[in-house]
């Protein structure tokens, strides 16, 4: 097994992409004990991995992630699991922030960022919830907020409460005066149709 190992890792042709959830037996790289799945060794007894998850086949050493196994996501999350709450309607996990303080959207996680275009459901960036209820990155949003960009790229609702801004257009309309030209003349439309 030793030999395959090294072999592959010699000759990057023979490298290959290793679906974890059809792994069934693993290798103790301290005593070279081939076993099943498992967070210690069988025979010699050293951790594997700091964080270990069964179902998802996934070890890892770096415990400062506070990695947690979201069972209705399916998949392991980083962030610590006391962080976040599974919103079922949405189908993903949210900062505790957000609960009881969005608007359901239906799977609004499995889509692509609408800036960056990276899968939302399974990445690592931090994601934020618009009042529409559609989502996107925390960068991506601060991003486009600093582009002036105050609605959302999917639906163009507002994503701020824009009422001061609109209020304030109203009020330099209404102390604008009117041209002489247009002061008292009328316009009469007949509109039969419009389009969408």
């Amino acid at each position: 097994m030793y030999f395959i190992y090294q072999s592959m890792m010699s000759n990057p042709c023979d490298r290959h992409e290793l679906v974890r959830y059809d792994v069934k037996q693993v290798v103790c790289s301290v005593c070279d004990t081939e076993q099943p799945l498992a967070q210690v060794c069988t025979n010699c007894g050293v951790n594997m991995g700091e964080y270990f998850c069964e179902v998802c086949k996934f070890y890892d050493d770096d415990s400062e992630k506070r990695q947690f196994h979201c069972v209705d996501c399916g998949i392991c999350r980083v962030g610590g699991r006391e962080n976040f709450f599974h919103c079922k309607k949405c189908g993903s996990c949210y900062s505790v922030g957000l609960r009881d303080n969005h608007l359901c959207v239906e799977n609004s996680m499995r889509h692509h960022c609408p800036i960056c275009y990276e899968y939302l459901f399974d990445s690592l960036q931090d994601t934020t919830v618009m009042k529409c209820g559609h989502t996107m990155h925390c960068e991506c949003y601060q991003e486009m907020i600093k582009r002036d960009k105050y609605c959302c790229p999917i639906c163009s609702k507002s994503i701020i409460d824009m009422s001061r801004t609109w209020k304030r257009i109203d009020e330099e309309i209404a102390a604008t005066a009117m041209p002489e030209d247009y002061r008292y003349k009328k316009v009469l439309t007949f509109i039969l149709f419009h389009i969408l």
